[in-house]
């Protein structure tokens, strides 16, 4: 594939099934090996033979798992480039729809097996669980459905990726845009805040469109797998084998409790140090002391350095594991227009090496966002020597444990980018905005929670929805006169058009990541360790398990918010002689 910042990769393992020569965008050539498979599945008269083809299946999928990902890696690094997108819709649109229904076939061949009643329980158990799962959802019909929801979202990452404004004669990003609403000017910042919400507003309608088309499709497909409604088939496709929605709904309630005091002790002193009769939209992210905002690097390459340095400091693993996404270029950094909005790490499962993107324009948020996505490629790269394709990935409760823990382990270190008093003043913005994302996360889900739970519904009644949430989670800033930004300001979170419920996966994780402070806290080699051995799991093991394998608890009710939460209290206050 063209256009990617690195090379073709060799393989971690010698292929041993998959042609060494093989075109993975050519279905023609990818077709015989599905059928090599079904034909070698009832010849397997050992338990050896029949574990050699399993992992024969796990070859073919990471090698076009990876396939998938080179296309997905070079469609979001370059959205204008024609090339890029042509190849990444040829494999969604000609190669997936086909390799669903065979991928379908060899899970019922796994299932029905004689000899898979003799495979070592407790090393199978989370594969044998997640294929019943497989076979059960799937159905042929949504086959066709499932590709043109990739496809609108496609659309959706086109166009959020191509929007810029003119900002003092020169075009700029929204993302470039975003700097500066931490300006001390507040004249500026409320320019800024105006442009890049005026051009949001100027695609809303665009935005609604394709969400109607994605509601519709899901709402076709959770039918046609037999649920009521798309909440509770999304539940199960997403394998939550150990929460509910009433569980999540638990999780809001707690939030709204437990964490919505803080948020709204920070914002009234943020009002009073601003000296502000009200808090605006524009002054939510500037310093409260009117500081000018936090310059951690000019350049994405010194931002690469002193991350760097931050792990050499921290792990000789993980500062080595780094080192290598370096010298390999399996990092994509630098925000520019024609690229796709955030930040994701994608592990390119043959070679079994993560690669990661962002968005980087030379703010504190950019140091919190390498560190989040370095804990993802830590993860994948602790999985390295698991022959299984399916354990090498871990669900996203825990595979967000991973990343957050790293930004708050790495901010120990974090003088590498800044001076001593800047340093605490970074970690004070980092807890702070732990703090302010759970009342997002938890307005998201409740949001998806509502709106697939309402086949059906108008335009209308979905605003009015996300009014309610907004109101319940949304603090004490005064958005009066910008009301039709506020109704829409769901239409910039990614997931919600994407990824529908993968978002309150963070909130589950980010609990899951405090305990992981709090114990680096109390003995940090300790819980260094537990971490390590956690992500070296993978998917092998149910998800409480890995959870208590980091030393953390898989609850996220009020009773394990409200300890963690009065740390991050202790912490807030002992840094920067400001007090919450």
């Amino acid at each position: 594939m063209t256009l990617l910042p690195f090379g073709r990769l060799p393989a971690h393992s010698p292929r041993r099934f998959v042609p060494a020569k093989v075109d993975l965008g050519d279905w023609s050539q990818i077709a015989p090996l599905f059928d090599r498979l079904e034909t070698l599945a009832p010849q397997c008269k050992t338990v050896t033979e029949f574990e050699r083809w399993l992992l024969d299946w796990s070859e073919l999928t990471a090698a076009l798992d990876e396939e998938s990902s080179r296309r997905y890696i070079a469609m979001t690094c370059h959205t204008d480039n024609a090339e890029t997108e042509k190849a990444y819709l040829h494999f969604v649109e000609q190669i997936e729809p086909q390799l669903k229904p065979r991928q379908f076939k060899l899970a019922q061949i796994f299932l029905a097996h004689p000899l898979r009643r003799q495979l070592i329980e407790r090393r199978y158990e989370v594969f044998d669980r997640n294929t019943n799962l497989h076979v059960e959802l799937y159905r042929e019909a949504n086959v066709p459905l499932e590709t043109e929801e990739a496809r609108l979202s496609q659309q959706y990452q086109k166009l959020i990726g191509s929007l810029t404004v003119r900002f003092r004669g020169e075009e700029k990003t929204l993302v470039q845009m975003s700097r500066y609403l931490e300006e001390p000017d507040r004249a500026l910042r409320q320019e800024t805040w105006e442009l890049v919400a005026n051009r949001r507003l100027q695609q809303a309608e665009k935005l609604e469109e394709i969400f109607d088309q994605l509601v519709k499709l899901r709402e076709r497909i959770a039918t046609n797998a037999g649920f009521p409604n798309y909440l509770e088939y999304a539940f199960r496709r997403l394998g939550r084998f150990d929460y509910t929605p009433a569980d999540c709904r638990t999780f809001h309630d707690a939030i709204e409790q437990e964490i919505m005091p803080v948020v709204r002790d920070l914002q009234l002193e943020r009002r009073q140090q601003l000296q502000l009769e009200k808090l605006r939209p524009w002054d939510l992210t500037v310093d409260p002391l009117n500081r000018p905002p936090l310059k951690p690097f000019q350049q994405v390459e010194q931002m690469v350095g002193s991350t760097q340095r931050i792990f050499n400091q921290l792990d000789k693993e993980f500062a080595n594991g780094f080192e290598t996404m370096r010298d390999l270029r399996l990092l994509d950094l630098d925000n520019r227009k024609g690229k796709a909005p955030g930040g994701y790490q994608s592990t390119l499962s043959e070679a079994r090496l993560p690669f990661i993107f962002m968005n980087a324009i030379g703010v504190q948020r950019d140091v919190e966002t390498i560190l989040h996505e370095a804990g993802h490629a830590f993860h994948a790269l602790a999985t390295r020597d698991e022959e299984l394709y399916a354990y090498r990935s871990a669900p996203i409760e825990f595979c967000e444990v991973a990343s957050m823990s790293m930004e708050l382990l790495g901010n120990e270190f974090i003088e590498a980018f800044y001076s001593v008093p800047d340093a605490k003043r970074a970690r004070r913005d980092h807890l702070e905005g732990i703090v302010e994302i759970f009342p997002w996360i938890a307005t998201v889900d409740a949001f998806q929670h509502w709106i697939y739970s309402h086949p059906g519904h108008s335009r209308a009644e979905r605003k009015e929805a996300w009014l309610v949430l907004m109101d319940r989670f949304g603090g004490d800033a005064d958005w009066s006169g910008r009301e039709k930004a506020r109704e829409n300001l769901w239409h910039r979170q990614l997931h919600i058009f994407l990824h529908p419920f993968y978002y309150v996966e963070y909130g589950i994780a980010q609990l899951g990541a405090l305990q992981v402070w709090a114990n680096s806290r109390r003995d940090k080699a300790k819980a260094l360790n537990d971490y390590k051995l956690a992500l070296a799991l993978g998917g092998s093991r149910p998800l409480p398990e890995l959870f208590a394998a980091a030393g953390c608890r898989f609850e996220f009710n009020a009773k394990t918010m409200k300890p963690l939460v009065g740390l991050v209290r202790e912490e807030l206050s002992k840094l920067d002689g400001r007090h919450v």
